[in-house]
């Protein structure tokens, strides 16, 4: 096989065939590496490489495998990690000036379990500065490029994960998500993006184990491949004081479900929100195909009142919390909006936390009673499709103005603050050739129900099989 038909099979395909030994992991990871070798330069996904290390795991993996040793179920797969995420013995910059040298002496636990689960690094994926910001730049490595028009932005903060899996340099990746840097990546990039359930994929260490707004999980090109993925990184942790209880093997089970009479809420803005015409068109062009399934679809959207007031408080409380001692010492290196969303943080009262809290408390409870009728909603994933790569980020969307950087990503922050999953899945491609994706979000825990109706949808339209023209 050439190298780019190795590394678009998928890496549920990949996995049965280096277990068959119709391929060896050193071959997929080989060809995993001149992909990125070829393509890399051009979008600049892959900021450190580890291209020694990953072979010298791959022949490992070949040895272990034909010894007869059991092996993981993500057995010989090559694997890039977020740069927000530790990796021992690995530089681990989070996109900072601050940390451009930084080599950390363990691992997060997502990587642990990617890693315990025979999944090969290959090397690190591009981010903003601690993840600020839908839009992936930095002063360490510089802008990660959409591969379907080198002059847009492939979104965030994962967006060095989105735009390796698009091209096939890697087969699956890990991400992280706050205000929607699983999904607007994945919706940029024409891949999928889950955001699981808070305390779904336990995270270590961690500044705030209770935390509920941040969450780590998978990305890859198939709905499929992230069940996969999610199946080996989700699971309870007793360093993760929140970590959900039941198993990953969970999410190993076939995602086939009829869909007949199930009740879905349809939005377009959720009660309002500015949103780009092209996006809105190609998701109602694919109202028809959720119907198709037996989906019961209905326009209406939930009471999502002071869910901007909830999410801008407690991510100011955060980066507080994270970031405040570097406001002291090295303000000269972090970016301005990091120094707005730190100084925020400073501003707060305790009682603006507690109001915060208890609409927070308020708005779940009206979400709650609304899903007892909806088993799930669907609406954009972003408001506007990629922009273009030097605007940091947009100041209006049909002539409603932006008021801060991350104000054109309510779609996603708002869903947040719900504390539901999500996941971003293609839904289509703009005259322009721009990727667009659809938001579908569950009820409270169902994961596994999102998955299953992300999978009905893309095998009906397989929007995910359009490659990017300069990863041929």
């Amino acid at each position: 096989m050439s190298n780019p038909e190795i590394c678009f099979l998928t890496a549920t395909e990949l996995v049965r065939r280096i277990r068959a030994k119709e391929l060896s992991a050193r071959e997929v990871v080989e060809a995993h590496l001149t992909q990125i070798e070829q393509v890399n330069p051009k979008v600049n996904a892959i900021v450190t490489l580890l291209p020694e290390q990953a072979i010298h795991q791959a022949v490992a993996a070949d040895e272990g495998l034909a010894q007869g040793r059991e092996v993981g179920p993500l057995h010989g797969l090559p694997v890039a990690h977020k740069d927000l995420v530790l990796t021992r013995g690995i530089r681990t910059t989070f996109g900072s000036l601050v940390f451009e040298d930084f080599i950390p002496d363990e691992d997060g636990l997502i990587v642990e379990r990617l890693k315990k689960a025979g999944a090969i690094t290959v090397g690190k994926t591009n981010t903003p500065e601690f993840g600020a910001g839908s839009q992936t730049y930095n002063e360490v490595f510089g802008e990660t490029l959409n591969p379907y028009d080198l002059s847009k932005t492939c979104g965030g903060s994962s967006g060095g994960a989105a735009v390796a899996l698009g091209c096939g340099m890697i087969s699956i990746a890990d991400g992280s998500d706050m205000g929607g840097s699983l999904r607007n990546p994945a919706s940029f990039c024409n891949v999928v993006g889950f955001r699981p359930s808070p305390g779904r994929v336990p995270t270590w260490p961690d500044l705030v184990g209770w935390f509920p707004l941040t969450v780590e999980g998978p990305m890859a090109r198939t709905v499929e491949d992230t069940a996969l993925m999610l199946s080996v990184i989700s699971g309870p942790d007793p360093r993760s004081p929140i970590a959900i209880t039941e198993p990953g093997s969970l999410f190993a089970r076939p995602l086939e479900r009829d869909f007949k009479g199930v009740r879905v809420a349809w939005s377009r803005d959720l009660g309002g929100l500015p949103v780009d015409p092209r996006v809105t068109a190609l998701i109602e062009g694919q109202r028809h195909a959720f119907e198709s399934l037996g989906c019961q679809v209905e326009d209406c959207e939930p009471d999502l009142t002071d869910a901007d007031e909830i999410f801008k408080v407690w991510r100011a409380w955060r980066f507080e919390l994270a970031f405040g001692e570097l406001l002291q010492t090295h303000r000269d290196k972090l970016k301005d909006t990091v120094l707005w969303n730190i100084q925020e943080g400073m501003k707060l009262t305790g009682p603006q936390i507690g109001a915060a809290e208890r609409k927070r408390t308020e708005l779940y409870h009206r979400v709650r009673k609304f899903m007892e009728t909806y088993e799930f909603l669907i609406l954009p994933v972003s408001q506007v499709p990629p922009f273009d790569v030097n605007e940091r980020w947009l100041t209006e969307i049909n002539g409603v103005k932006m008021d801060t950087y991350i104000d054109w990503m309510k779609s996603c922050y708002y869903i947040t603050v719900t504390g539901l999953p999500a996941i971003s899945v293609p839904c289509g491609f703009t005259l322009e050739g721009l990727p667009v994706g659809v938001q579908i979000v569950g009820r409270h825990q169902d994961d596994v129900g999102v998955l299953q109706l992300a999978h009905a949808f893309e095998q009906a339209t397989h929007f995910w099989k359009q490659r990017p023209a300069i990863a041929e």
